[in-house]
Order: structure tokens, then C-alpha cells, then sequence
């Protein structure tokens, strides 16, 4: 089936996309432009990959995307989907890379953004918390690192978390609450004022 003309696929949901993906790649192809960007913040975000590893790793999560387009629940958002597929591969690189000795430490070096999404309850002082933010981030155990990025810098609420992690709600609601208490507390144990 070839690409219907009479169709401005750059307008419709992610989730219209995949039926029409599935009929058509050149499709999945307006789906990669729309998360490729994204999706590469993320892993770098979450790693310590280097351009050409999260490029590596970026491309390797589209192909799987691909692969498993026809398992996509309609019941589930499309971006919690591919969220979930990029965040367990690098999971999954990360762990391949430390059994085989040649890992290293996870590492926020990117200059972080501050999000349009409101982040006030942690009183950021906007000039000085992107570093800053990165340097508690850095210090913070992994599963409270992934949802405090997921949720304030990659504007996830926390049902998409629940389906990015495959974790229950409640679980993510109690983790994020710990989460924010131990980031209070990084700060203030590296003299952090936010």
C-alpha cells in the first residue's frame, strides 16, 4: 500500500499513525521524526552513552519499535510505548556493557533544560538549577534518578510512568514522594541550594 495522498499524516495522533504504519513504512517513517529528538534527549539523560553509542542505541529502538508496531495496545499511549522500549534498551545495553567490564559510571553531562512543566515545589532558581539539578540527579539512586527525569523533564504524568516502568500507580505515586524527599536531601548534603 503506498502513502495516501489525500492525507496529512503530520496531523494525526501517534496512535493513528501505527494503523497506518503498519499498512505503509514510509509512516513509521513521520513516527521516527517525531521522537527521534526526544527519544535521544532521554538516553542521554538517563546514560553515560556518548553521542554515537545513543545514536547506536536511538536507531536499535526504532528498529524494535518496528518489529513490534503490531503488539502496540491502542490502550496505552504511543509515547509511553516507545518510552518503554527505549528505556529498558538502555537497561539492557548498560547491563551488557558492565558484564562485559566496559562500562562506565552513569553520568548527566548534558546541559540540562528546565521544562515548561511547573516545578516550583522545589523553589528552582532558574539560572543556577540546571547544573545544579544535574549534580543531585548524578547523586541520586537510579530508580529515583529515572522518575524524577521521566516526570520533570520529560513532562510524564504519572500514569505514563506507570506504563513506561510497568509499574502499578501507586507504586510510582509512593517512589516519586521518596523521590522528591531524597532529592531535598542530596541537595542539601552537596550544599545544593535550589
Amino acid at each position: 500500500m503506498n502513502t495516501d495522498e489525500n492525507i496529512d499524516y503530520t496531523v494525526l495522533s501517534d496512535e493513528d499513525l501505527v494503523g497506518y504504519a503498519l499498512e505503509d513504512v514510509n509512516v513509521f517513517g513521520i513516527i521516527v521524526e517525531r521522537y527521534e529528538k526526544r527519544l535521544l534527549r532521554y538516553i542521554h539523560r538517563i546514560s553515560a552513552f556518548s553521542e554515537e553509542g545513543a545514536q547506536d542505541i536511538l536507531q536499535e529502538v526504532f528498529i524494535k519499535a518496528w518489529k513490534n508496531l503490531n503488539g502496540f495496545s491502542p490502550r496505552l499511549k504511543f509515547s509511553s510505548w516507545i518510552y518503554r522500549i527505549t528505556h529498558n534498551f538502555v537497561i539492557d545495553t548498560f547491563r551488557k556493557s558492565k558484564s562485559r567490564g566496559d562500562n562506565e559510571p552513569v553520568e548527566l553531562t548534558e546541559e540540562l533544560s528546565l521544562p515548561s512543566k511547573d516545578i516550583s515545589e522545589f523553589d528552582f532558581d532558574a539560572e543556577l538549577s540546571a547544573k545544579n539539578m544535574a549534580k543531585v540527579l548524578q547523586a541520586m539512586p537510579e530508580k529515583y534518578q529515572t522518575l524524577l527525569i521521566l516526570h520533570f523533564l520529560e513532562e510524564k504524568d504519572y500514569l505514563e510512568i506507570s506504563d513506561i516502568l510497568k509499574l502499578p500507580k501507586g507504586t510510582i505515586a509512593s517512589r516519586m514522594s521518596r523521590a522528591k524527599e531524597k532529592f531535598k536531601k542530596v541537595a542539601q548534603t552537596l550544599s545544593i541550594q535550589f
